[in-house]
């Protein structure tokens, strides 16, 4: 579908009078404000396009959900303390704004030369990014913040999905708690995965819900794990990186992998 069919969709079930709407033809982005409070959040309709084409019904009452859910928590004052069990850290790609339209300031850390980590409170069926208000108005610090962050991203669950592919082994991790990318950042599981691992260990994270381990034994698995991750690149909701990173000597090194090679890209300190 086209991006203004998926406008059109879109607008057709908001009901609530107080949102407006303002569509970017050339970014391909749709924009709902409630115009009590002046904030609003922006969908990408060019990555939704994909959703719609595979189930329109589920991918527009996901879509609705989400504006729905993102409008609230525009309106609702994070409360930090006391709820540091519920922090959590949020992979993101470095063109993800820092800045919201309005002037919010999202706290983030620097990670790869391809990923930032922002920081988000868990409120169940979403969960909102902290900004600098946030931490101002609680007396809280970015180091607090990532410090709870790590610790909480190490509590969730790990169960994934194996296959096999051409002598080479790819765990799948996908069960929609919203926080699967966010398992990069765990260092135990990644030295876990490394020692299980009969080869070169890589990991993605194409779209914020799915990490992508892989076991790669032989050159073809290179060729596997390009052209997987860009798929699931192409299909995620909220895209990270179409580049896999390879797991060595605890650290992370975004790779290009052109012909059944494999090439290191300089990692961003």
């Amino acid at each position: 579908m086209k991006s203004i069919q998926l406008k059109r969709e879109i607008e057709s079930k908001l009901t609530n009078d107080n949102w407006v709407t303002s569509y970017n033809r050339e970014q391909e982005t749709l924009r709902i404000v409630d115009k009590r409070v002046d904030k609003g959040v922006t969908i990408n309709l060019a990555n939704l396009a994909p959703k719609f084409e595979q189930d329109k019904e589920k991918a527009l009452t996901e879509t609705l959900n989400t504006i729905t859910e993102g409008l609230r928590l525009l309106t609702t004052e994070l409360e930090l303390s006391g709820n540091e069990h519920r922090i959590f850290p949020v992979i993101r790609s470095t063109s993800f704004p820092t800045e919201t339209p309005d002037g919010r300031q999202m706290i983030h850390s620097d990670h790869t030369a391809e990923t930032r980590v922002f920081y988000a409170l868990d409120q169940g069926a979403s969960y909102a990014l902290i900004d600098r208000k946030a931490l101002e108005n609680e007396n809280k610090t970015l180091e607090e913040i990532k410090e709870a962050a790590l610790f909480n991203v190490r509590s969730l669950s790990n169960e994934m999905k194996e296959d096999k592919v051409a002598g080479n082994t790819f765990y799948f991790l996908s069960i929609g708690d919203g926080y699967e990318a966010s398992r990069l950042l765990n260092d135990t599981l990644l030295k876990e995965m490394n020692e299980k691992a009969l080869g070169q260990l890589t990991v993605a994270v194409p779209h914020h819900d799915v990490i992508i381990f892989g076991d790669i034994q032989n050159e073809v698995g290179y060729d596997v794990l390009a052209q997987m991750v860009f798929q699931f690149f192409s299909e995620g909701g909220l895209p990270i990186t179409a580049l896999p990173f390879m797991y060595e000597n605890e650290e992370l090194e975004p790779i290009f992998i052109l012909a059944q090679k494999k090439r290191k890209e300089t990692k961003k300190e």
